[in-house]
């Protein structure tokens, strides 16, 4: 019944995190649902949130809470946050934090966001997401510091929607041209060094994707 629910409010809500509070309870009847059909021993935190999950938020969702009944802020700072405790935890962080992730993505297609819409929501797990991004950092210096010695562009491996805009933050203090290329889960950044644009290869997954093209039009 629960799911059948769920399945009635996608049909409803046409302008996501307009109403935050009916989000936060959208988020939370889809938790409770996974949860009990995944026998999973996960507490999950529902808070409103300025970018940065808070550790000791409450157990349950305050939908009358300053920040949830607002419309959504025209940034992507995340609006609503999710902090994941309990002993099945490792389970979501296994992986490269596979199942966190997944979660997360089913979460936005429940509130119909759109993949640009996405950082509106940010689930995190023992600080996974901080360690990444930190990670991020370290390896948007280490790719900056490869491509000025080499001259060549850096692929970086495929990442997530936020994992990327991160990733072309920290490596825009550079003044290095990046792109994104790729498609869907496979999408990821290339950091170019300096010089004409019209010199910098083409990646190979756009290489392929105009070869492919290119047939279909004759």
């Amino acid at each position: 019944m629960k799911l059948h629910a769920l399945e009635i409010g996608l049909i409803e809500m046409t302008t996501p995190l307009m109403d935050q509070g009916r989000a936060v309870k959208k988020i939370a009847d889809f938790l409770e649902v996974l949860k009990e059909t995944g026998s999973l021993d996960l507490q999950s935190h529902i808070l409103a949130c300025n970018g940065h999950v808070q550790p000791n938020a409450d157990a349950s969702a305050d939908v009358n809470s300053p920040g949830l009944n607002g419309a959504s802020t025209p940034d992507s700072s995340p609006v609503i946050c999710v902090e994941f405790t309990g002993t099945d935890t490792p389970l979501l962080l296994a992986r490269n934090g596979e199942l966190l992730h997944a979660i997360e993505h089913l979460a936005a297609k429940i509130l119909r966001l759109e993949p640009e819409e996405h950082d509106l929501i940010f689930f995190d797990a023992e600080g996974f997401k901080a360690n990444r991004d930190r990670e991020l950092q370290h390896s948007a210096e280490t790719a900056i510091e490869q491509v000025r010695d080499t001259g060549r562009p850096y692929s970086f491996p495929p990442m997530t929607s936020r994992e990327r805009r991160l990733l072309h933050l920290a490596l825009a203090k550079s003044g290095l041209p990046t792109a994104s290329s790729g498609e869907g889960p496979r999408r990821f950044v290339v950091l170019y060094p300096e010089g004409p644009a019209a010199a910098q290869p083409v990646p190979t997954a756009d290489r392929t994707r105009a070869i492919r093209n290119s047939f279909r039009r004759r």
